[in-house]
């Protein structure tokens, strides 16, 4: 037992490494980009602790090169989801009633794990399973996921170290139980840490959890749970299975331990999931706790004061760093017509000096969408907008898939600031401008607020204070993240925590406390010292 009130060590954010030509990180970086891509590996389920295969394989290959193979995971059937639910109800117990202290301990090697030897490892996975760039992988699976792990464990001593007063001869107390059921963990392609983020946040606070990645993630979630196993996540506490998505919540959402999703992903699949569960609601032990990420139609929107280069940049960087895929990215912008023509200059010239190719090339700023699903959806939309005479394509506007999913860095420019790319979510290197009267801007900003169901990020750009203030109060159920003065993407744990509303998500804000708070289920104690021995309260009593 426990005989000490323990701090844990204070949460920093890991300082990003610069891969510049000549650095040891570079060169360990591309040594392990080369050993991956030289083998293919045998990827097998994870559940109860055991490596489980069931001999449907599914082929991996990076996106800009899908003639390459990286190896193989197993798809999972019903019968390994039920298998991962068992596993992960039968390891509960004691998970939950390990200390605290030690599962912080696990968590925090396993910070420790990414921040020194498997650094490379799982950034390289990124980079070839994903197609980021070297300093794109960097920021998520090295230095985000090793935020969540250390700020989480902080947020997680905080919240045990909220207590109740206490009155004369009374001891209240909060006991954080964690759910009862299991944690069902849904996670995407786009962020490593996002995926590692979402299972071991719930587990932190004592849960379990069957963990489902996206089948383009699969590559670095095997490198995930390698490093789990390694800093000692006990069998069962996060089982890691592969079923198509109607499989997989079949049997989770028809479970009655069911306990709670923690999603990132579209929008329509959130809201099928909460439709299906509200079915399913009286078939459950408790009301399941339903926390999604999900879509974004991101938006930069700049004041006439705006200084041009600073919002071509923001243009550049929040557009098409990793290709527009990010939940962050900016997909429609919001130009003044008197910086217009600068700003364009500027753009054009940003994009004109990025080069696009594989991610094994540091060179390269733009790599390949992440499927052929995606590069054909956005194929569509760039050919429909070649088309239509009420929009022009200035920057970009051509692709090709031979080798690699690669799509170039475009810009539309639309008339009709309804244009159908200006409201749909495209997730791509994609981005729809409208040049507005640079004297309509309180006009302009109730376009920008009501263009789409949306509310995940946006920026706002400008020197007058008095419309930097307008447009915060005009927005401020536009953007869960906002930003002023800088892209709407970057977001860094424990600085800015991550979440939109609307049709952007419950904003239960990935990287704060808020979110840990949603796995955990209080238990108020109140213990009397001295108990009454007789019913009657001295108001009783005669005059």
């Amino acid at each position: 037992m426990p005989k000490g009130i323990y701090k844990v060590p204070v949460a920093i954010n890991e300082p990003i490494k610069s891969y510049s030509p000549g650095s040891a990180e570079r060169k360990e970086l591309q040594a392990m980009l080369a050993e991956l891509r030289s083998k293919e590996i045998n990827i097998p389920m994870y559940i109860g602790g055991e490596e489980v295969e069931s001999h449907v394989l599914a082929r991996l290959h990076p996106p800009h090169d899908h003639k390459h193979v990286l190896g193989h995971f197993h798809k999972s059937d019903k019968s390994h989801v039920e298998q991962a639910i068992k596993a992960a109800l039968a390891a509960k117990e004691k998970w939950a009633n390990l200390a605290w202290e030690h599962r912080a301990s696990i968590f925090l090697k396993a910070a420790e794990l990414i921040a020194g030897p498997y650094r490379a490892k799982l950034n390289a996975a990124t980079m070839l399973g994903q197609s980021k760039n070297a300093f794109q992988a960097e920021i998520d699976s090295a230095c985000e996921i090793i935020d969540f792990l250390r700020f989480n464990v902080q947020y997680m001593t905080e919240i045990y170290a909220e207590q109740p007063i206490s009155g004369p001869g009374v001891w209240n107390r909060l006991e954080w139980r964690p759910l009862e059921g299991f944690i069902y963990a849904l996670t995407p392609f786009n962020f490593t840490a996002i995926a590692g983020n979402l299972p071991t946040s719930c587990a932190m606070m004592g849960n379990v959890v069957v963990w489902k990645p996206s089948n383009t993630q699969v590559y670095s979630a095997n490198v995930l749970m390698e490093i789990f196993i390694k800093a000692g996540v006990p069998a069962g506490v996060i089982n890691l299975i592969y079923p198509s998505g109607p499989d997989a919540a079949e049997v989770v959402f028809n479970h009655k331990d069911f306990a709670g999703i923690h999603f990132t992903g579209s929008t329509e699949v959130f809201q099928n999931i909460w439709q299906t569960i509200g079915k399913n609601i009286h078939k459950y032990r408790s009301y399941p706790r339903i926390v999604g990420e999900t879509g974004g139609k991101d938006f930069i929107m700049a004041h006439k004061s705006a200084e041009a280069k600073s919002l071509a940049v923001a243009i550049s960087r929040g557009a098409f760093e990793y290709q527009g895929q990010k939940c962050s990215a900016a997909s429609r912008a919001y130009v003044p017509s008197n910086l217009w023509e600068e700003v364009k200059k500027y753009v054009l010239a940003d994009l004109k000096d990025m080069k696009m190719g594989p991610t094994e090339d540091f060179t390269n700023f733009i790599n390949a969408v992440i499927d052929e699903k995606s590069f054909d959806k956005l194929a569509k939309y760039i050919d429909a907008a070649k088309k239509d005479s009420n929009v022009e394509i200035i920057a970009g506007g051509n692709y090709d898939k031979s080798k690699g999913y690669f799509i170039e860095p475009t810009i539309i420019v639309a008339k009709d600031p309804k244009y159908v790319t200006m409201c749909e979510e495209l997730f791509g290197p994609v981005l729809t401008l409208f040049v507005y009267d640079a004297d309509k801007f309180e006009e302009t900003l109730e376009l920008v607020d009501s263009t789409s169901i949306y509310a995940l990020t946006g920026a706002i750009l400008g020197q007058d204070r008095y419309a930097l203030e307008l447009a915060t109060k005009k927005l401020s159920n536009a953007a869960g993240n906002f930003y002023i003065n800088d892209k709407c993407t970057g977001a860094v744990v424990g600085q800015q925590p991550f979440g939109g509303s609307r049709g952007s998500g419950t904003n239960d804000k990935a990287g704060a406390k808020i979110n840990l708070l949603r796995w955990v289920s209080p238990r108020t104690i109140k213990e009397t010292f001295s108990p009454p021995t007789d019913y009657k309260y001295p108001f009783l009593q005669a005059d």
